[in-house]
């Protein structure tokens, strides 16, 4: 409903200034720092004053003299030097929240596409690929709360360097036919994503120490990419194929789901990288290097995507001298595809089915029996990707730009994100050894291929065992099965919570007691004060009672007389907000604007808990009130946290 008047506001202001002075400016509306100002304030007087030549207070008089009334709005007033604030009719407004009166939801913006989690398929998920899934999915889950049609991606690099180099290690270091890895892969005592995680490790301090085997690393890649069907391609299927899996399954555990798994080799089988190769050819996007180090190369030059105060970048490789297509390039001809602007699609199968009954595709190059689903061709792109590639992410908008698409550069979006490194307690609690250096550090960077790190899993399941010992001291006499559930979406309210928290561009040190901390600004303070909530309705039907008719009992009357206490305003107002504040971290680009949102309305709501004892009201029509808002807070909290990923536990 906020953003109902919000929105209402800006089309009536905007209306009445074309019309009254023929000007066309952006309506801004903004919140008064001071609840004595009222709900909302336009400075749209500062912006008329250069070009009517009048002072802002003379001109936000004349406007809110002439403006015709808002429903909604009981009161229009000049503050300062032109500020024009605005009062709800605060009757109204609890009228309209309890028949379900809402803004409408963005339409007509065409498709949506968000790629996140994008991680490597030779080797475990670690604490890092976290964040990207849970940014990413947070993100999804914000925009169609909005009312956005979006579809979601997670890109497998099956082809690239880091599926060659395992591939490179069970061939040359373990010595396995792909007949053995599958038999690996099949061993229920066995998980093959971390054994891939300590091989991978391996063969990189191989390759230190011994730069000659390098080679084995370059046979492997040039084997995939060209599918010729020796040993190498094939572990290189089977170890992408199983960790994907894995992967899969890892981020379900935080209820991360996908549309859509487009994979490497399909770009390469489809010949899209050939087709999008051409295209920057003919434009001359992309020139073949006769000398110097990059001799033999197709290159971008630097001038196509180096900024104006930029002058150290080099040109960017494309294709190798040896013929192999490095990432940027297959991803440029993948961009293209997300726009529908390549001429070309995939072929899709069925990878799995989650548990709502919804397929997950996957790519293939095999055409397929019974009608194709509609994928891809997006008007947006958003791409969740850590900051570290913001320079390969400009080199991408550049060949879009180099082929004459502006406007699809324009809507390709580098949603980026900095890492996530580990407190020195959380290295020591999860029994990793550290250096008196490192130990004196703020945290402790994680590198895969150093084998140095946490496995998200083992992470997920430390987080819930740890839950699970404080879920055990509160509720000793419930089957244990309800208390490792209980733990569970405590432990996973914790962790998305922890990373959703920070704005993007912050470094994370994660840490434990920090996360799982039942105060302060956590996900365990929040879901509890949804259990509150619940616990005073749950109260209420143990004592025989059912609640009342809200709609027959609260009329406008009623909510106004109930409203004009500052604190049952003040805390319906912040709880009825949560679709504005969704689309203003969607325009910011910040899941974080939520999550703190979510945590000032579990502040609010406790501190309201405490003072009025709802239950034991002698008013009735305040009791009634007072139930009200109880319920109405409890759907509006899970909602937020809904959006967040985050349920609320039956107990704390």
């Amino acid at each position: 409903m906020f953003l109902a008047l919000e929105q209402r506001v800006r089309e009536a202001f905007d209306s009445h200034i074309r019309q009254a002075y023929g000007l066309e400016i952006p309506i801004l509306v903004e919140q008064p720092r001071q609840p004595e100002f009222g709900e909302l304030a336009l400075p749209i007087a500062f912006s008329l004053a250069k070009q009517l030549q009048k002072p802002p207070r003379k001109i936000a008089a004349e406007v809110i003299a002439a403006i015709p009334p808002v429903a909604g709005i009981s009161r229009i007033e000049v503050a300062g030097n032109g500020y024009i604030n605005l009062r709800f009719d605060r009757g109204r407004y609890g009228e309209a929240l309890l028949a379900g009166e809402a803004a409408s939801p963005a339409a007509g913006q065409g498709k949506i596409i968000v790629e996140h989690t994008n991680i490597n398929p030779n080797k475990a998920a670690h604490i890092g690929h976290l964040r990207n899934a849970v940014l990413g999915d947070t993100f999804v889950r914000m925009l169609r709360a909005r009312g956005r049609q979006v579809e979601v991606q997670n890109y497998i690099d099956n082809t690239g360097v880091q599926v060659a180099d395992v591939a490179a290690g069970f061939q040359h270091l373990e010595k396995k036919t792909p007949e053995e890895v599958r038999a690996l892969i099949d061993d229920p005592s066995l998980r093959f994503d971390y054994y891939c995680w300590d091989l991978y490790a391996r063969i990189s301090r191989h390759f230190e120490d011994h730069p000659e085997a390098v080679t084995w690393r370059s046979g492997a890649l040039h084997s995939i990419e060209a599918g010729d069907g020796g040993p190498a391609v094939e572990i290189a299927s089977l170890v992408a194929g199983a960790v994907l899996n894995a992967h899969l399954k890892t981020m379900s555990r935080l209820d991360v789901h996908y549309d859509l798994l487009p994979r490497e080799s399909e770009i390469l089988r489809l010949n899209f990288w050939a087709s999008a190769f051409e295209q920057l050819q003919k434009r001359g996007a992309i020139r073949l290097e006769t000398e110097g180090k990059n001799a033999g190369c197709w290159v971008m030059p630097a001038e196509a995507f180096r900024e104006a105060d930029e002058e150290t970048e080099d040109a960017k490789v494309i294709v190798r001298s040896n013929g192999t297509v490095t990432y940027v390039g297959k991803d440029i001809a993948y961009q293209l595809w997300k726009f529908g602007l390549l001429g070309r699609d995939f072929w899709y199968r069925p990878w799995l089915t989650y548990d709502d009954g919804r397929p997950l595709w996957v790519t293939t190059a095999d055409p397929q029996p019974g009608p194709a689903p509609s994928l891809g061709r997006a008007t947006r792109v958003f791409n969740v990707i850590d900051a570290r590639q913001a320079y390969l992410q400009k080199v991408v908008q550049a060949g879009l730009r180099a082929l004459g698409y502006e406007r699809e550069a324009g809507n390709s979006v580098h949603f980026s994100y900095e890492m996530v490194a580990l407190s020195p307690r959380c290295c020591a609690e999860l029994g990793i050894t550290l250096t008196e250096e490192d130990r004196l550090r703020p945290y402790i960077e994680v590198s895969g291929r150093k084998g140095l790190g946490v496995k998200a899993d083992d992470l997920i399941d430390a987080l819930i065992e740890k839950a699970l010992e404080e879920v055990r001291s509160r509720h000793q006499q419930d089957p244990a099965d309800y208390q490792r559930a209980i733990a569970t979406r405590i432990a996973v309210g914790a962790l998305r919570y922890f990373l959703l928290k920070y704005t993007r561009h912050s470094v994370i040190s994660f840490d434990f007691q920090e996360a799982l901390s039942f105060e302060g600004e956590t996900g365990p303070y929040v879901q509890y004060a949804g259990v509150r909530a619940r616990n005073i309705l749950n109260k209420l039907r143990e004592r025989g009672e059912t609640l009342p008719d809200f709609a027959a009992a609260l009329d406008r009357e009623a909510f106004a007389r109930q409203l004009q206490s500052e604190d049952f305003w003040q805390v319906l107002l912040g709880a009825s907000q949560a679709d504005s504040v969704i689309e203003r971290a969607l325009a910011a680009g910040e899941p974080a604007h939520l999550a703190r949102y979510t945590f000032q309305l579990a502040q609010s709501f406790n501190n309201f808990y405490h003072r009025y004892h709802i239950l034991s009201e002698t008013d009735a029509e305040k009791r009634i009130f007072l139930l009200w808002m109880t319920e109405f807070f409890c759907a509006e909290l899970a909602r937020a946290l809904g959006i967040l990923g985050i349920q609320v536990p039956e107990v704390m």
